[in-house]
């Protein structure tokens, strides 16, 4: 027991510090790496003094080493500052975009998953059948495919051919909603939703399904399947309860870092069906040098990595006794 406590107290002290470096790397980074925000602050006609003082209000005016001190400790409260784009506190813009976000990525990555493991059990059942070789191609070909091409396709034949879905945005504008929820929860979200889900969702299904197969395969040479069989246990009884639960453990990994990366969302997807979500809010702060915002921005998507990784180290004791938190 006070082994177990020590190590998850050693994990968590490294996220942390993990944490800290990203923090480091990004500060730096944005503000040695891209033009300086002043153009996007200011206007052609204002003076050096007018500019001077938009730089004070921001402050810009500051050295260095001071705006990362600044930096560090508002990042702890969970204040990032205020966007130098939109002039509005950044914490708001971050959180109602993440919300978009995280809707479509996890309906997708549910679906990916929901299909995927069950799928690629099956298929490992099925070994060098017609069936298989059709359901590694096709995991293959659409974890290939880029995603800005399978969902111009989507878009061209669902919705400029049969007409049957929207092509754009999270609701059919005009319209009012009183918060998120009262927004999401209605039929004309669900019909926006349907076709950029489905194109994220072909896109994860190939990772589930691939590991899984190639996980059960390993799995059926191991002695407690040949024991389960032995025992007189269905065939399906042997796949899905003993073999299965053993070939979990990569997968969960892997579900553990798609869902980190998607809490930055998908820039491809949200660009092309205009879905106003973090991914697409990332490349207009890069576009425009809106520090706080891109910072605050890239600093949750480490959070989740991070954290939804070491969630996974605790649940592999969970999911298979031989593994021991030591």
């Amino acid at each position: 027991m006070m082994r177990s406590r020590g190590y998850l107290i050693r994990r968590f002290l490294q996220a942390l510090l993990a944490l800290f470096i990203i923090a480091t790397l990004l500060f730096f980074l944005f503000r040695l790496g891209l033009p300086d925000p002043t153009t996007a602050l200011v206007s052609e006609g204002l003076s050096p003094e007018q500019r001077a003082e938009v730089r004070a209000q921001f402050g810009l005016d500051q050295p260095l080493w001071q705006q990362y001190l600044i930096f560090l400790q508002n990042a702890v409260t969970g204040d990032f500052g205020t966007s130098f784009h939109y002039r509005a506190p950044v914490a708001d813009i971050v959180w109602e975009r993440l919300g978009n976000t995280m809707v479509l990525m996890l309906t997708a990555i549910i679906a990916a998953y929901g299909i995927g493991m069950p799928l690629g059990a099956w298929l490992s059942w099925r070994r060098g059948s017609n069936a298989d070789s059709l359901g590694v191609f096709l995991g293959l070909m659409f974890r290939s495919a880029p995603m800005f091409w399978t969902g111009m396709i989507a878009i061209l034949v669902f919705g400029v051919w049969l007409e049957w879905l929207p092509t754009s945005g999270m609701r059919t504008l005009p319209y009012e909603a009183s918060g998120f929820w009262d927004k999401i929860l209605t039929l004309d979200f669900l019909h926006h939703l349907i076709l950029p889900a489905s194109i994220v969702a072909l896109f994860y299904l190939g990772s589930p399904l691939l590991i899984m197969r190639n996980t059960m395969l390993e799995v059926y040479g191991e002695d407690f399947i040949e024991m389960a069989r032995a025992k007189g246990l269905t065939e399906r009884r042997v796949l899905y309860k003993h073999a299965a639960r053993n070939a979990l453990l990569p997968v969960v990994t892997q579900l553990a870092v798609t869902i980190g990366l998607a809490a930055g969302g998908q820039v491809v997807v949200e660009v092309v069906f205009s879905w106003p979500g973090l991914g697409r809010e990332i490349l207009n702060a890069v576009r425009t040098s809106d520090f706080p915002l891109a910072q605050a921005c890239f600093l949750i998507m480490a959070c989740f990595v991070i954290f939804l990784n070491l969630a996974v180290d605790i649940l592999y004791s969970a999911l298979d006794p031989r593994v021991r938190l030591k």
